[in-house]
């Protein structure tokens, strides 16, 4: 691969970290009037809307086997951790939340040597086990006390990234034939209906009668149309491209954004944090450390 492209992709994962790392104060925003469910459920109904058209023109692509498996990307490469995100934010702060998706490369990397068989290098598991570590400091405040409520919720996150490193996997592997916009708009197409049932059921008249409910509709909204719609459209292309572990690397980035919207909306950071993110990005390097020659797959 030419070191123009390279670099043009290497580019384009640092823009879809910005979408994605300000994802979680837009969800933040959604939360002072919608509750955790709603939030969520109306990020993939209003997803499947926005690409229903480009699903519609590509319903001859469907066979059983694709259409098992572009549900499966769209539980749990979106609707199942979109879920898990919003309930967690109830009790964490967006910029913890931003941190802990950073896991996702970690679990990328155990899903396809597990699975997968590919090789690693020593330094590979190395930075697992340094991840693991950062995450868990990150988590785990009071060792006198390993779960309570509040790291119980840092634990549905830490789940929802097992979820995108299985999916991103998944997609490399199982959906050879389709182009990231199909995989996008069919896996939508097919989880997309039943949040909209499961909105119908959610009393959203009295949430829009509270003050400042449209507004925070309009947040969902861009959460939805670019940081969920647009920005899977990019990232399901590049995962076609690139390795599992590069194309999962944009998570690595997430943080950094995260972290200045929090500190930019009031949210404290400690110095416990930045150690933790530090052993985190330490792990992250080694696991995303490969030879030049298998960044991008043949």
């Amino acid at each position: 691969m030419k070191p123009q492209q390279n670099n043009s992709s290497i580019l384009t994962l640092i823009f879809l970290a910005f979408i994605w790392g300000s994802s979680f104060i837009l969800m933040k925003r959604g939360l002072e009037v919608f509750n955790a469910n709603q939030v969520a459920a109306i990020r993939i109904f209003l997803t499947f809307l926005v690409l229903l058209p480009f699903a519609l023109k590509r319903l001859s692509k469907l066979n059983p086997r694709i259409l098992l498996f572009v549900t499966i990307t769209g539980l749990f490469g979106s609707t199942i951790p979109a879920f898990l995100f919003t309930i967690a934010q109830v009790h964490i702060n967006s910029t913890m939340a931003g941190i802990l998706n950073s896991l996702t490369p970690l679990f990328a990397l155990l899903i396809a040597v597990i699975f997968f068989k590919t090789k690693v290098k020593w330094y590979n598991t190395v930075g697992i086990i340094l991840g693991f570590f950062g995450a868990a400091a990150l988590v785990i405040k009071d060792f006198s006390g390993i779960i309570d409520r509040e790291n119980i919720y840092g634990l549905l996150i830490v789940l929802a990234t097992l979820f995108y490193g299985f999916n991103t996997n998944h997609i490399k592997n199982n959906l050879k034939e389709l182009d990231g916009l199909s995989i996008t708009a069919l896996s939508f197409f097919t989880v997309g209906p039943f949040t909209g049932v499961y909105l119908l059921f959610s009393d959203l008249p009295s949430a829009f009668a509270k003050p400042g409910a449209w507004a925070a509709f309009g947040y969902i909204a861009i959460l939805a149309i670019i940081g969920t719609a647009f920005a899977l459209i990019i990232m399901n292309s590049l995962i076609k491209k690139l390795t599992v572990i590069l194309s999962s690397s944009v998570t690595y980035i997430i943080p950094i954004f995260a972290i200045g919207w929090g500190i930019f909306d009031g949210e404290d950071f400690s110095w416990h944090q930045g150690l933790s993110i530090a052993l985190i990005f330490t792990g992250i390097y080694l696991v995303n450390k490969q030879p030049s020659k298998i960044i991008y797959e043949t």
